[in-house]
């Protein structure tokens, strides 16, 4: 079972997940890095450039916090680039006596999701609001030249900067988010070809390879794997 609802982390999501039997599936690169925590363990998932699988048994518990593309690096105090395509435990970056106390205290809670939420809430920082409008512009499907000429940065600049802020330069994360303005139109009903046009693709065959590209499936596995787990918008819990 899969849950999610908004945080009062700007921009973030809490969410919280029990493994079902055969209901692992892939993570699909979103430019966001997560806080989580799983049967009493406290890690990060930062920016993944493919599909990642969890290894993840039946019954196993997770709860994260997602943070928005570029806010990550504020609340974790590391560069989204030396966490790409990376899990790590918790303590690797903050005090290890530090972790374990904070680990101990949201396994005890009633709701782990929103005990790491307030950790989440206590630990951050403010984005860099340059690399906050770059995220905003490029998930609306501006080009990232454009982009890079809107908010007055070179494309050296923008390029550095958004390796520190999201993980990758910014014609991956580009990439990144037009698949994922894909599959919500995918998983709201909206036909292929559709979907593709309305994401910023050039058509329906290219957004078949940027899917086998970076996430390692095709639209019809991907969407139908999801019914099952996919949430309906919500100011509180969705449960799916």
């Amino acid at each position: 079972m899969y849950r999610e609802r908004a945080s009062r982390l700007a921009g973030a999501v809490v969410w919280a997940r029990t493994v079902e039997p055969g209901a692992v599936r892939p993570v699909l690169p979103d430019g966001c890095m997560d806080l989580l925590w799983r049967d009493g363990k406290l890690f990060v998932a930062g920016p993944d450039t493919y599909a990642y699988v969890p290894d993840a048994a039946a019954g196993a518990r997770f709860a994260g916090v997602r943070f928005a593309p570029g806010a990550g690096p504020a609340a974790l105090g590391v560069p989204a680039r030396e966490l790409r395509d990376r899990r790590v435990d918790l303590d690797a970056l903050w005090p290890g006596g530090e972790v374990r106390r904070l680990a101990e205290r949201i396994a005890e809670a009633p709701d782990p999701a929103t005990a790491l939420e307030a950790v989440a809430l206590a630990r951050a920082g403010e984005p860099d609001p340059l690399m906050r409008a770059v995220a905003e512009r490029l998930a609306a499907g501006a080009p990232v030249a454009a982009t890079a000429e809107a908010v007055g940065l070179g494309a050296r600049q923008l390029h550095r900067r958004s390796l520190d802020a999201f993980g990758y330069g910014p014609k991956t994360l580009a990439r990144v988010l037009r698949l994922q303005r894909a599959l919500d139109l995918v998983l709201a009903g909206v036909p292929y070809a559709e979907a593709a046009l309305a994401a910023g693709c050039a058509d329906q065959a290219h957004l078949a390879r940027e899917m086998r590209g970076l996430a390692g499936t095709t639209l019809t596995a991907y969407a139908e794997a999801a019914k099952s787990e996919t949430p309906t918008p919500s100011g509180s819990w969705s449960v799916a």
